[in-house]
């Protein structure tokens, strides 16, 4: 499963936020499932995050989560102007990697 989560920053998020967004990162790479997270952010303020889940299962377990839900919702309240969660099933995947 991947997930593409696309954020805006509120003027008001703080170093809170940094702190929550790293014990957040630890806690869903320490969950049964996480595959893989990357973070990019494009010159207009647009963040994008990719996460990846083994399966629906995992990421459920990670999306009912006690803190990860507390987070999303400070998040809401406090951290972010605006955001947008697609969760894809990954169809087919290929990879490529030279050698040295």
């Amino acid at each position: 499963m991947m997930i593409v989560f696309r954020s805006r920053l509120a003027a008001e998020a703080g170093a809170d936020y940094a702190e929550t967004a790293d014990a957040m990162l630890a806690r869903a790479r320490s969950m049964p499932g996480f595959l893989e997270f990357k973070h990019f952010h494009a010159d207009d303020g647009e963040r994008l995050a990719l996460i990846r889940w083994e399966s629906a299962e995992t990421l459920r377990a990670w999306a009912e989560d006690a803190e990860h839900v507390v987070a999303q919702r400070r998040g809401r309240e406090r951290w972010y102007s605006a955001y947008s969660i697609d969760v894809a099933e990954v169809v087919r995947s290929s990879r490529f990697a030279r050698g040295d």
